[in-house]
């Protein structure tokens, strides 16, 4: 019989969505709002765990219908016996897309509870091996002027961070080239600069665009992630990072994509969770890793990861996330700090909340 401190005896799944400040765009992309889907299992004494995942609030029902029957009177000691169910269930409609998600909120839930039952931290009870993971600004929309773009960037480096990233792929190959080194000058010689293409270019456009780019270190998705042959391709010919991973939803994907990159990105709201978050990085040997959005949820995991190198910033998410939730990590000297609370250390503002709800 499972003790009722560790057995799970109800599910709350809510949806937020939160406009953004101005619309937003990257080389591929428009929105102007931002949804988390958020799950907050409960033990029979109580304890309430947090995990979430950014995706369309179909998810809410979806999680309701099929995962969380999965949960109630189950033991939260055994979170990969219960991904294992979930995974089971959910077989005949796919691993990947919006199931990903579902499972990766509600296993992010489920790993925080069992931290809380123990009232331990959640990277203790992962075998943290870092006290701290490098953080980078990430943002710099194509839609943001010039002085919005610096400003932005510039901000993230006042506040200690060493390395920036901007959004490309809409502009004529010089334009594009001219704004990335106003941005280079502005940011100083000691900081460096990523670009993230979000897959819009063709291989030989990246490739013409890559071979140029004025002191950047890390070129993101310059063709889509699911073109491993052409990151492969340029990932041999370029003088810098080449970079993708943000969508992989699974561990046969990041196995494939590993040997195709200078750095296999991973994103925790997408992958499955943390189970198959540590599936993945025991079987992705071969490459360094960075964590890739939602960065107060991925901290725990993200101190986890030996081979991890930084994780991301994102503007979206760091706004959402301050809005929404305390007990956030602290920032200090370019890096994300836990705060040594149990598990993951989060809890939603619900009066700040509730106005975003939308399921």
């Amino acid at each position: 019989m499972i003790p009722d401190e560790f057995r799970i005896a109800s599910v709350a799944v809510e949806a937020y969505t939160v406009p953004t400040s101005t619309p937003e765009q990257d080389g591929t992309l428009d929105w102007d709002s931002t949804t988390i889907v958020l799950v907050r299992p409960r033990t029979a004494s109580g304890t309430v765990g947090l995990g979430y995942t950014y995706a369309h609030a179909c998810l809410v029902p979806l999680i309701e219908s099929l995962l969380t029957p999965i949960l109630i009177d189950r033991d939260v000691r055994d979170p990969e016996s219960i991904w294992q169910s979930m995974t089971g269930t959910i077989r005949n409609l796919g691993r990947t897309g919006l199931v990903a998600m579902a499972l990766s909120a509600v296993d992010t839930a489920l790993w925080d509870l069992k931290a809380r039952c123990f009232e331990q931290p959640l990277h203790r009870v992962l075998d943290a091996e870092h006290t701290a993971v490098p953080i980078y600004g990430s943002g710099g929309f194509t839609n943001y002027s010039l002085p919005e773009l610096t400003e932005q960037l510039t901000g993230w480096v006042g506040a200690g961070m060493s390395m920036v990233k901007m959004k490309i792929g809409r502009l004529s190959l010089h334009a594009e080239l001219d704004r990335i080194a106003l941005i280079r000058e502005a940011i100083g010689p000691d900081v460096e600069l990523f670009v993230d293409a979000d897959g819009a270019y063709d291989r030989h456009t990246a490739a013409r665009i890559g071979a140029e780019l004025p002191g950047v270190t890390w070129f993101e998705e310059p063709v889509s992630t699911h073109d491993h042959g052409g990151l492969a391709w340029l990932a041999e010919g370029l003088p810098l990072d080449i970079t993708a991973g943000e969508y992989a939803f699974q561990l046969p994907e990041f196995a494939d994509l590993q040997s195709c990159v200078d750095v296999l990105q991973i994103d925790l709201t997408r992958c499955g969770g943390i189970t198959e978050w540590q599936r993945i990085v025991a079987q992705t040997t071969e490459v360094q890793l960075s964590a890739h959005g939602a960065p107060a949820l991925t901290l725990p995991v993200a101190l986890a990861t030996g081979n991890l190198r930084h994780m991301e910033g994102y503007h979206d998410h760091l706004r959402l996330e301050s809005m929404l939730f305390g007990g956030l990590p602290q920032l200090i000297d370019g890096a994300l700090t836990p705060t040594g609370e149990p598990g993951n250390g989060l809890h939603v503002k619900v009066i700040d909340a509730e106005p975003y709800r939308v399921r």
